[in-house]
């Protein structure tokens, strides 16, 4: 199921994630395990995640590899380490929708949002690299000119979810940011 896109003014986000270098083929065995390790991370340290958590998409090429951060929100900024990055979601327009349904119906859920979003004649934040789509403000990019599902994070494609269970997801949030 997919509701209405729309677009939505979004505040700072204060961050913490774990980047990851991954291929297509890795990125779901890879990425997953790393939330875990955040929550632990955040845990250790006396925090708590303000939010459900989130794979960012830094860099895409879906042909040679992603550049991915498996995070969550804070409630406030707090340092980082050797492991676990701090950072901040830059707070501006996010297109956005949500999809309830199994994991195999992202890609068209995101497709869904970037067609809407031409439609709407919404321009996406984001730059071609040497190495991929780069998303996200200080490099011009966000999500989408062929994003699979994005995550939101300093401008870049996000993608939130929420579990019930071990496996059945149900509920994502594809937000791509516009300029």
């Amino acid at each position: 199921m997919l509701t209405e896109p729309r677009v939505v003014q979004r505040a700072d986000q204060p961050y913490v994630a774990i980047r990851a270098l991954v291929t297509m083929q890795e990125l779901g065995a890879v990425v997953p395990p790393l939330n875990k390790e955040v929550f632990g991370w955040l845990a250790a340290r006396g925090g708590a995640a303000a939010g459900a958590p989130f794979w960012k998409y830094n860099v895409i090429d879906m042909e040679r590899r992603l550049e991915v951060e498996a995070g969550t929100a804070v409630a406030a900024a707090m340092p980082g380490d050797d492991r676990v990055l701090a950072g901040v979601i830059p707070g501006g327009r996010y297109a956005t929708v949500r999809y309830t349904g199994h994991p195999a119906g992202l890609a068209d859920a995101t497709s869904a949002l970037l067609a809407w979003a031409a439609e709407q004649g919404l321009a996406w934040d984001v730059a071609e690299t040497e190495d991929g789509q780069r998303w996200g403000r200080g490099s011009r990019s966000t999500s989408p000119t062929r994003p699979r599902s994005r995550t939101w994070t300093s401008g870049s494609p996000s993608l939130r979810s929420g579990w019930r269970g071990d496996r059945e997801r149900v509920g994502e949030e594809v937000e791509l940011m516009a300029q």
